[in-house]
């Protein structure tokens, strides 16, 4: 057999078929193309995809399993350092991490390893049957603010060490961004809810509709026995540019969009919740909840999408895969290009008019890159006189998040940066408040979710060598 020099590709629905429904657009691969691409990792002896990798999963280990065909042996394996393999391999970079430390791509295309870890918890989701070894309990309790990524992994991290482990999450439904941030076309809720009860099965205990800073707060959670907190409450406060007509009706942030779609159930016909059917859309923003917001506005009915980014496509931060997933579906990308106003209509012979109010247009400005800002990313320099407007009815922000204010103002000697964030070592999560750790977008703003897990995953490390040495003492 000849050898394979690009990944399998992944079998997906054809744009004209997903476009019109919210199904999973990714397929995954089968059994024998799952051993195929498997077949072509060289399995190095200095493992650099494992150092690409922000939780450390043995990468080369669970696709051996794979190419022997032992589908359960590759999730054993990725599970002793993922707590959300189904997820990782679904909205995990891995091209910018794992794989691209992978040294079949110095000269051809890496191995699919998000691909093969997504093959294996499918796998294990869909042909297991039995219960989780639970550890034995070891008489310590940790609370954790949030049931996010960093949060869910935090807690699935010390539930095996045998902590008593409680998740307070402020929704109704646990799985934070997973569940009202990414759509279901991306990350189907059902995969969610799996990962999440098997975390259940471990002796997490999740308890929603808790808001931490207004239902409980920290210091009453240490009180009530917690001998550590991690915060995990992730980046919820949607930011906007301070434009002209950001307060017209038909503007969103894509917090709040998405939400609506995903966790309200916006998305499944017949829902009574409300939500902006637009026919025209303007998504601002380049990462990959622009992308979300967009293709969702798509599936939602608009006849046109348009992705508004003031740099070129080379600097689009999104994932490339779903960059190409949505020109794929007809969204049009309109880059270089800056929102300066949202214009809307305004009839001053009738305030009663239902049209008073609405978006009509966004006007936005050509720009051109110029010098590399603090970052090493070109600078968007605006071109004077080149302002022209784009017909819509509905804009889209995309522009980041902001940890929510509420947790610093009602916790007493926890830090923070200007922007909102927590602030926490980097490497344990430490806080400037005694028992205290975060990670996640709560500590960095919005990031990855693969960077959040792997913050949860070293914050739960210290939470256990902190309440070790604390027991040491006693």
């Amino acid at each position: 057999m000849a050898f394979q020099r690009e990944k399998h590709p992944m079998p997906v629905l054809e744009p004209s078929v997903r476009v019109h429904s919210f199904n999973e657009v990714a397929l995954g691969y089968t059994e024998e193309i799952a051993i195929a691409e498997a077949q072509r990792c060289l399995n190095c002896k200095d493992r650099p995809c494992v150092d690409g990798c922000p939780v450390n999963i043995s990468i080369p280990d669970f696709i051996s399993e794979i190419k022997k065909g032992d589908f359960e042996g590759a999730y054993k394996v990725i599970s002793e350092s993922s707590s959300l393999p189904a997820v990782c391999g679904r909205v995990c970079p891995q091209e910018t991490q794992c794989e691209s430390r992978c040294t079949l791509g110095i000269k051809f295309e890496p191995v699919g390893i998000g691909r093969l870890e997504r093959f294996a918890a499918d796998y294990h989701n869909k042909n297991f049957v039995g219960e989780p070894q639970t550890p034995s309990p070891n008489g310590h309790k940790v609370a954790v603010v949030g049931s996010g990524p960093s949060g869910l992994t935090c807690a699935g991290d010390l539930a095996k060490k045998g902590y008593k482990v409680t998740v307070f999450e402020a929704l109704h439904t646990a799985g934070g961004v997973l569940v009202y941030g990414i759509p279901e076309f991306r990350l189907p809720k059902s995969i969610v809810q799996k990962e999440v009860e098997t975390l259940k099965k471990y002796g997490v205990d999740v308890q929603t509709n808790v808001v931490i800073g207004k239902t409980l707060t920290v210091d009453e959670l240490f009180k009530e026995g917690y001998e550590a907190v991690f915060m995990g409450s992730g980046a919820g406060l949607p930011r906007f540019m301070g434009i002209p007509g950001e307060s017209l009706k038909g503007v969103y942030s894509a917090n709040e969009f998405l939400t609506r779609a995903n966790l309200m159930y916006a998305y499944k016909s017949g829902s009574h919740t409300p939500v902006m059917r637009a026919k025209k859309v303007a998504v601002v923003g380049g990462g990959n909840v622009a992308m979300d917001a967009a293709r969702t506005a798509l599936r939602l009915g608009a006849e046109k999408v348009y992705i508004v980014y003031r740099r070129s496509m080379e600097e689009l931060p999104a994932r490339r895969e779903e960059v190409e997933h949505a020109e794929e579906e007809g969204i049009e990308f309109k880059v270089l290009c800056n929102p300066v106003e949202i214009l809307g209509y305004v009839n001053p012979d009738d305030r009663r008019d239902p049209r008073n109010g609405f978006v009509t247009g966004i006007k936005v400005v050509k720009c051109e890159l110029g010098e590399p800002d603090e970052k090493g990313r070109r600078r968007p320099v605006e071109i004077k006189g080149s302002e022209y407007t784009i017909d819509v009815d509905c804009v889209i922000m995309a522009i980041g998040t902001s940890p929510n204010p509420l947790i610093k103002n009602t916790t007493e000697g926890l830090q923070v940066n200007n922007h909102g964030g927590i602030i926490a070592e980097e490497k344990t999560g430490k806080t400037s408040k005694a028992g205290v750790y975060a990670g996640g977008d709560a500590v960095t703003g919005a990031a990855t979710v693969i960077l959040a897990m792997g913050a949860g995953k070293s914050a739960a490390a210290a939470i256990d060598e902190y309440i070790s040495g604390k027991a040491q003492k006693i």
